[in-house]
């Protein structure tokens, strides 16, 4: 047996595994020596844009969009370092947007935890709310038919910039990039539509693709109608360490950065396996069961019909409770029925994607979770609840025979595994 250690919450547990257990996670970056030197060089040299400074004036009201607490943005460092590059630029002229999408608002504490002491009593910071049409505007259609509301702060400022990092996503391809915009400041109907059941039911919106990805075309063309003047994402390793940077354009810079995370993080695997543990990445990814269909569905790409996915996940937040999420996983007996229900035309909540996308994960495979979570409360998800990795790993192998195969992926959806 080997021991391997999986991330969970704020640190990490470990678990013994057999010797041949295929252990996959993304090749190791050392983090940059020089963070913030990094930053400002992307800043002054971007892609497809003129150096930040250059582009911003002194009377432009500039509007910073940063990923929300789900999300481990280094918005701490990110946003104090633009600011420093902006020095011109009067404070009051600044305003933050918390691109929350459809996701309950931040407290004050935790935009402090997200951005530091100062910045919080320093500039002005909005909670995007997409239920407030009040505070929407209209921005017209896409080809997909899609009404596109964008928040109305944020279209109003006279300089746009877009903040966050890229990682492999399970319907979208990539995060980062025009994702920040689409769904983070969106109105819920265009959420809805980004996520209606077609969309994510598209063969092309999975993992680690672009080209031919509708929901990542969408999320393009949303934000182009109103298109961030200037893009900063980063990288991260494991450990949250910054590996590397791109600024500038919003679509010309992020593709770059795609192929970076692509050409680090893609494992193929010759045939599925058996049994595969994953996780959420740790905290703050794997703080609700919401983002933590992330993480199975990264397994469930490599493990084979009939098989088994142990989820290990701290669900510190809950299901949440917030949205529909819970609501939807109650509203039929089975995987399948759920399913159907959301493939139903006529059927249209937020947040029905995350139910869409767990449901076909437990029609491939059985889905158990060791998380904080109360058994009760994850039996009502629909899942199989755990109280020890280890114990339920070997029933699995009891199984599924001697000759099981097993898969690990100690850092969830920072992977993309694929089958050859």
């Amino acid at each position: 047996m080997k021991k391997v250690k999986l991330a969970y919450g704020k640190t990490w547990m470990e678990v013994n595994v057999p010797d041949d257990a295929v252990v996959i996670e993304p090749r190791h970056l050392e983090g940059l020596s020089d963070e913030k030197g990094a930053v400002l060089a992307a800043l002054r040299k971007p892609v497809g844009t003129p150096p930040l400074r250059d582009m911003v004036k002194a009377t432009d009201t500039v509007a910073i969009v940063i990923s929300d607490l789900t999300r481990p943005t280094p918005n701490h460092k990110l946003v104090p370092w633009m600011l420093e590059e902006l020095s011109h630029v009067p404070k009051d002229r600044f305003i933050i947007i918390n691109g929350l999408g459809s996701h309950r608002a931040n407290t004050r504490e935790e935009l402090i935890s997200m951005l530091g002491q100062q910045i919080v009593d320093s500039i002005k910071i909005e909670n995007h709310d997409a239920f407030d049409n009040t505070k929407l505007v209209h921005m017209g259609r896409n080809c997909y038919d899609s009404d596109v509301y964008l928040n109305k702060t944020y279209v109003e400022s006279t300089f746009k910039i877009v903040t966050g990092f890229i990682e492999p996503h399970f319907f979208a391809g990539f995060s980062g990039g025009p994702k920040g915009i689409m769904p983070g400041i969106a109105g819920i109907e265009t959420i809805l539509d980004f996520h209606n059941a077609l969309m994510i039911g598209h063969p092309k919106s999975t993992w680690g693709l672009i080209e031919g990805n509708i929901l990542q075309d969408s999320a393009t063309q949303n934000c182009l109608m109103a298109k961030a003047d200037f893009m900063l994402n980063v990288t991260l390793n494991g450990n949250k360490d910054i590996t590397n940077v791109f600024a500038g354009d919003v679509i010309k810079a992020h593709r770059p950065g795609c192929d970076f995370v692509r050409e680090h993080a893609m494992y193929a695997v010759d045939e599925p396996f058996d049994i595969v543990i994953t996780t959420n990445s740790g905290y703050p990814l794997d703080q609700n069961l919401y983002q933590t269909v992330k993480g199975m569905s990264a397994g469930a790409q490599i493990v084979r019909q009939g098989g088994a996915i142990i989820t290990v996940s701290e669900c510190s937040d809950g299901i949440p409770d917030h949205g529909n999420y819970k609501k939807i996983l109650q509203m039929r007996d089975t995987p399948q029925e759920m399913l159907d229900m959301i493939n139903e035309p006529t059927f249209r909540m937020f947040d029905q994607w995350e139910a869409q996308v767990q449901a076909i994960i437990q029609l491939k495979a059985d889905c158990y979770l060791y998380s904080s979570l109360d058994k009760d409360t994850v039996v009502n998800a629909k899942l199989m609840p755990i109280a020890n990795v280890e114990k339920n790993l070997q029933e699995m192998m009891v199984k599924y025979g001697p000759k099981a195969r097993i898969a690990v992926l100690p850092l969830g959806p920072l992977t993309i595994p694929y089958v050859k």
